[in-house]
């Protein structure tokens, strides 16, 4: 929002420097962005009066003149037409910037005659687009004086950040009302009299049935015989400021209502509307409207217009169509000022593509009344401006109800924002901001303005008066603590998240980090997704439905890397899986990918292909290193269907599935066009168990300092028996001396006839004495005996 220093002084009566204004601005929460002096980039620029101007001996076009800067006289070569003897204009010396053009000013020779200067165009200028002459001043100009000075051109210009609820201080009376409110001046009430009119409209308002929501109130009013031209030069001056570039009165003057009370308007050229009537009505789809920004439009359906019998003549609060918009010509105009529903505003907006200030302001609320008063306030300038007689005002539907009432309990300002301050204080803040008060003990009901719709409840109030009292007036409290000690600002679970990244990228893989979103054709091959999982709004067509598992963008991206020449590729994500939109239904999952080829390239072996196992020891490197109890998995045969069914499976604690892990299957594999083989993990961050709490001291550290003993066992067991079990079965025998237990061997021949040999090393480490060869092989018997009862594996003879 941008406003001049002298506008906000059209409304604010005050003594208050610049400084002061804008610290206060920041302070009751209308942050200030930048203060813009436009007379910093005119500084060199005075008021030069030309002394002479003789023909240019060697150019029949250019003149040499010269000219007296106050100071001294100069000989400048200028090739404008109106350039004389005696006239008074804009003197720029060498070394100037010119803003208009952005060159550097140089002193020179033109056509063997020195020029030590220009005299300056209002383009050069950057005051307008008039360039066919040089700056023509009146005889009065006084000589050597800062033009910008002159001209009234060093005018700040001030840029707020306005935040969405605040829509009443997207004009400039609003932000004057909050500063009045904050103590930097007097209010100064608009005039907005009614104006009588002379005639009945002949063009008068209908609200199509079922739409008097989306617009409860519209107003109007016809002016005949008004003089379009262009808008004044204070008018111009301060539209130009704030960015706006000036059109004509009637444009210009629906543009200033908009920026300096926020209430938007729009005007027809009467005589170009068909029929009698402007209908407020839903649009059908596929009608279009040529807008006033020269693009064509298609409307598509819930979208409102305003039309006449020829069809939609206006975008419905964001832009007026071209074919019934003001011109030099129009004599008769039409003034509309309406209410319209936010929410309809601000889809229209955004399928059409229109950023216009109208959208702004109707989809963040404007005054309730505005319908009304605003007719008012543009009638006012119009007639001032362009002339004409006006019409008796013409009004659709109702004011809508926007009377409510909210109460403040004095002590919420203390328990909610940390200031301790009277009722009768509080109250006297909310008056100034316009609230209707009744104050009864330390109990204010105040009735919210119709320009506040953002103003909900209690906590509401509590924030007005915090800010307008100045927020710097709010002490810094320590919170209590509870314990000597802060709390850790990160449970476990959540430091496990970057535990397991960290982990995974030490083992080689790569961190990916891709949408939360899928094609639902994509999630179908992994499980589907319930309808409401599917996005109602997608970004993209291919991104339709929320991810059931991180994996598929992880096989895309690989996919897309081997069509790149990348076939070898090691991939992870830490982030949600989604079951269910409910909290409970979003999974953390640490997820990984290997595809093509592992090891390093070598001239002795070749790099093998990856498979189940690599995904496996992935996720016990990775349990392990979060200190999740690794040891402690059963493994199951029973991962989802896009893993190969032979080649993975299941890491399970108790009822718990801690991790799948394995091949994926061929027929994803295929759908994805991936070649080659691939194998893949999930992890479930949120079944790994949270160990308790053992006090705040580790564990002593044994180590013991005797030599291990190895001791190597080949069991024959059913081909189906996993190793797993029987390297328990062993670790189990005796806890205390064995300490490892490692498989380095299996073997599957025709003569085991559908059994195998799975051999195992098993390290003993005694920690008191030298174990003797008689406890040794105590250990092994117990070993031997654990695993023929748990597996019914016999030693291998």
């Amino acid at each position: 929002m941008k406003f001049t220093l002298s506008w906000l002084k059209d409304h604010l009566e005050t003594e208050a420097s610049l400084t002061e204004i804008c610290d206060k601005l920041t302070e009751i929460g209308l942050e200030l962005e930048e203060v813009i002096d436009p007379a910093a980039a005119l500084k060199p620029f005075v008021i030069g009066h030309v002394v002479s101007a003789e023909k240019h001996p060697d150019a029949d076009r250019l003149r040499v003149c010269i000219v007296d800067n106050g100071s001294e006289q100069i000989q400048v070569v200028c090739g404008a037409p109106n350039a004389r003897q005696g006239l008074k204009g804009v003197f720029a010396p060498s070394g100037s910037h010119i803003p208009g053009t952005a060159v550097d000013l140089k002193a020179g020779v033109i056509r063997g005659q020195e020029s030590n200067g220009m005299l300056c165009s209002e383009r050069e200028l950057g005051l307008s687009d008039e360039h066919d002459g040089i700056i023509d001043l009146p005889e009065d100009a006084p000589v050597g004086v800062s033009y910008a000075e002159y001209a009234g051109l060093n005018d700040p210009v001030i840029d707020i950040a306005i935040t969405p609820n605040r829509g009443d201080c997207l004009g400039v009376y609003g932000v004057a009302r909050d500063l009045a409110a904050a103590g930097l001046g007097t209010l100064k009430q608009p005039k907005l009299d009614v104006v009588e009119g002379s005639f009945e409209s002949p063009l008068t308002w209908e609200i199509a049935s079922g739409v008097d929501h989306r617009c409860p109130h519209v107003g109007g009013v016809m002016v005949k015989g008004v003089k379009n031209g262009p808008s004044p030069k204070w008018m111009q001056d301060r539209l130009r400021a704030i960015g706006l570039r000036p059109i004509s009165a009637l444009v210009d003057i629906t543009n200033y209502v908009t920026y300096d009370l926020g209430r938007p308007l729009h005007v027809f050229d009467v005589d170009k509307v068909k029929g009698s009537k402007l209908t407020i009505r839903l649009a059908e789809k596929g009608e279009k409207l040529l807008a006033l920004d020269g693009k064509d439009y298609e409307f598509d359906e819930g979208m409102l217009t305003i039309s006449d019998e020829n069809g939609p003549e206006s975008i419905a609060g964001i832009m007026g169509g071209e074919l019934s918009g003001c011109t030099d010509e129009t004599v008769n105009v039409f003034l509309e000022s309406a209410l319209w529903d936010p929410i309809n505003i601000a889809e229209t907006g955004r399928k059409l593509g229109i950023n216009s200030d109208a959208r702004y302001r109707f989809e963040r609320g404007v005054d309730a009344r505005g319908a009304d008063w605003g007719v008012n306030a543009g009638l006012k300038l119009i007639l001032e401006l362009c002339g004409g007689e006006a019409s008796k005002r013409t009004f659709a539907g109702a004011e809508p109800k926007w009377q409510r009432q909210v109460t403040l309990r004095a002590e919420k300002i203390k328990t909610r924002g940390g200031l301790d301050m009277a009722a009768k204080d509080a109250e006297a803040i909310l008056q100034r901001l316009g609230f209707e008060t009744k104050l009864e003990g330390d109990l204010i009901t105040a009735d919210v303005p119709a320009w506040r719709p953002d103003i909900e409840g209690e906590h509401c109030l509590v924030e007005e008066v915090l800010r307008i009292n100045g927020l710097d007036k709010v002490e810094a409290v320590s919170m209590d603590r509870g314990t000597a000690l802060p709390p850790l600002a990160i449970s476990l679970k959540q430091r496990r998240v970057a535990m397991t990244k960290k982990v995974l990228a030490l083992r080689g893989m790569m961190e990916a980090v891709t949408f939360s979103f899928m094609s639902e054709k994509d999630a179908e091959l992994f499980g589907g997704v319930p309808t409401n999982l599917k996005v109602a709004n997608p970004i993209s067509a291919d991104l339709d439905v929320m991810r059931p598992s991180i994996l598929p963008n992880l096989i895309a991206a690989a996919s897309r890397n081997a069509d790149r020449g990348i076939s070898d590729v090691a991939l992870f994500e830490v982030g949600p899986a989604f079951r269910d939109p409910t909290p409970k239904g979003q999974d953390m999952v640490a997820a990984g990918l290997r595809a093509g080829k592992t090891g390093p390239r070598h001239w002795g072996q070749d790099p093998r292909a990856v498979d189940a196992f690599d995904a496996k020891a992935d996720v016990i490197g990775a349990l392990e290193g979060i200190g999740a109890p690794a040891a402690n998995l059963q493994v199951s045969a029973d991962a989802p269907s896009w893993y190969h069914p032979g080649r993975s499976g299941s890491l399970r604690l108790g009822p718990n599935v801690i991790a799948y892990f394995g091949e994926v299957h061929p027929k994803v594999m295929k759908a994805f066009g991936l070649k080659g083989r691939a194998c893949a993990f999930e992890i479930f961050m949120d079944n790994i168990p949270v160990p308790k709490a053992k006090g705040a001291a580790r564990g002593k550290l044994d180590i013991s300092n005797l030599m291990p003993v190895n001791r190597d066992f080949a069991f024959v067991v059913n081909g189906d028996v996993p190793a797993d079990k029987l390297i328990k079965a062993a670790s189990g025998a005796d806890k205390k001396l064995v300490s490892n237990v490692t498989l380095f061997d299996v073997y599957e021949g025709a003569e085991l006839e559908g059994k195998k040999s799975v051999a195992l090393t098993v390290t003993l480490q005694p920690t008191t004495k030298t174990l003797t060869d008689e406890e040794i092989e105590a250990v092994a018997a117990k070993i031997v005996a654990n695993v023929a009862k748990s597996t019914g594996g016999v030693l291998r003879s």
